[in-house]
């Protein structure tokens, strides 16, 4: 319900804003710093975004769990999601989750939300589970066949 609330008030919130803007500056200027502020959001999101990402790639590297550069990057996609959408009061929301001290700040809170639901995991509901034809042939055939051997090990291509 309190998602439900968002979606209606929010919109109401930009038009308000839109209105008032467009009252001051003109409807071409405002559909104008509408769509420049669009432009600029998504190059910066953009600059940032790959910044987030190589440092995850450069932790996941060195074997550790990116779980602050996850959390980035959750606020920055919806940053541009904010950035994206029509309107004033989003695109601020929007500017402010690309200011890394403000990302920062956010970051902590977005983790101690999201942790326990993972650590939790997720839920097993009973039904049932019917195996095709195709497979039942393959099922059939390898546990039949008494003589097969695995064999375990590692290889390594070496390109010389």
């Amino acid at each position: 319900m309190p998602l439900l609330l968002i979606f209606i008030i929010v919109p109401l919130i930009e038009l308000a804003v839109i209105l008032k803007v467009n009252s001051f500056i003109g409807i071409g200027w405002t559909l104008g710093l509408i769509i420049i502020t669009a432009f600029v959001g998504i190059r910066l999101l953009r600059q940032q975004g790959i910044s987030t990402l190589l440092r995850a790639n450069q932790k996941m590297q060195q074997g550790q769990m990116p779980a602050q550069e996850l959390a980035e990057g959750f606020l920055l996609a919806l940053a541009g999601a904010l950035l994206l959408t029509p309107g004033f009061v989003t695109d601020a929301i929007g500017f402010t989750l690309l200011v890394p001290a403000t990302r920062k700040a956010l970051v902590h809170k977005v983790i101690a939300f999201i942790a326990p639901r993972m650590m939790t995991g997720g839920s097993f509901q009973s039904g049932q589970f019917n195996q095709t034809d195709q497979f039942k042939d393959v099922h059939s055939q390898a546990s039949s066949s008494k003589d097969q051997i695995t064999i375990e090990g590692e290889y390594t291509k070496d390109d010389k």
